[in-house]
């Protein structure tokens, strides 16, 4: 398994892990220090600042997990991982492809794009 797979599988365990402790110290070594995530809805600026993203996606979407769809793609230091939500085991809700730039065998950036967009909640909306 190349290095990038691994990362790969790494960066989806992180998304999948549900042991805030355990989320926090994956992101912790996932991530390179000056780390940024940015999707459709949020964008993220530090380890702390995605870790809160992967927790409130756990709770937007809970008992879905995160797994890979497809063979990773990479050149120089830029990867494409496509990645799919779903239950175990079944069929996917949404679809998703990161585009993840790595520094140093770390993830320094990633770009999210999802298939379909899930609602987003409108500001001062509840639940």
């Amino acid at each position: 398994m190349s290095d990038i797979d691994k990362l790969a599988r790494r960066y989806l365990a992180s998304w999948n892990e549900p042991d805030p402790v355990r989320r926090r110290a994956l992101v912790d070594e996932l991530w390179a220090d000056e780390a940024r995530y940015v999707d459709p809805i949020v964008t993220a600026e530090g380890r702390g600042a995605i870790d809160d993203v992967v927790a409130t996606a756990q709770r937007q979407f809970p008992g879905l997990v995160y797994r890979q769809a497809g063979a990773v793609d990479c050149h120089h230091h830029v990867a494409r991982l496509t990645w799919e939500l779903a239950p175990a085991g079944g069929p996917a809700v949404i679809a998703g492809l990161a585009v993840m730039v790595t520094e140093q065998a770390r993830l320094r950036r990633v770009y999210g794009f999802l298939d379909p967009l899930p609602p987003i909640p409108s500001p001062g909306a509840t639940r």
